[in-house]
């Protein structure tokens, strides 16, 4: 298992590498040495780049995450983009006055879904023409209440009550209250 000493800083940090796979997979050294049959203290040699593990004991390791050795070398372990947003850090895209969507990570290359946190201000309408996208979108009113028409049908929704609809159907959203109407809205792909 174990096969040859380290003396010097690796090339490729395998020890590092693995230790913040295990985490990221949150695996104890513990569990991942009884999943790969090998001991705890054959784990943390490794995470130490105390010893190098020849290719096929690696193997074995990453078998009880499980990960491929592929995935291993070419995980990108450093995020090069946040995580986590502020409030401030949420992009504002504006549909008028009475109308605000602020964006969830706008900055976030090659984005699957976009996620808006919207407030219609009373009387607030995104307009006599209904939109029409391709993808996805669903919402959950958190305060107020808004009236979403999708094709033929329409209805006023209260907080807790949700959507969820194919994009390219007609559709319109209003504020038919007289409080501002929140709301957190997924589309997918992003349409903005």
């Amino acid at each position: 298992m174990l096969d040859t000493p380290r003396s010097a800083a690796p090339a490729e940090d395998i020890g590092s590498r693995l230790r913040l796979v295990r985490q990221i997979y949150r695996v104890t050294q513990r569990e991942l040495a009884r999943r790969a049959g090998v001991t705890n203290g054959a784990i943390s040699l490794i995470e130490q780049n105390r010893v190098s593990p020849s290719i096929s004991s690696l193997k074995k390791i990453l078998d009880g995450i499980p990960l491929s050795l592929a995935d291993f070398f070419t995980l990108n372990l450093e995020s090069s983009e946040n995580v986590f947003f502020q409030a401030a850090d949420l992009t504002e895209i504006a549909f008028g006055e009475r109308i605000s969507m602020r964006m969830v990570g706008n900055n976030i290359k090659n984005r699957a879904m976009q996620m808006l946190h919207e407030t219609y201000q009373p009387g607030a309408d995104t307009g006599e023409e209904m939109l029409r996208h391709q993808g996805e979108e669903c919402g959950i009113i958190t305060a107020g209440c808004l009236a979403v028409t999708v094709g033929t049908q329409e209805q006023v929704l209260y907080p807790g009550d949700a959507y969820y609809f194919r994009s390219d159907i007609p559709h319109r959203f209003r504020n038919p209250g007289d409080t501002p109407c929140e709301l957190i809205s997924v589309n997918s792909p992003p349409s903005f």
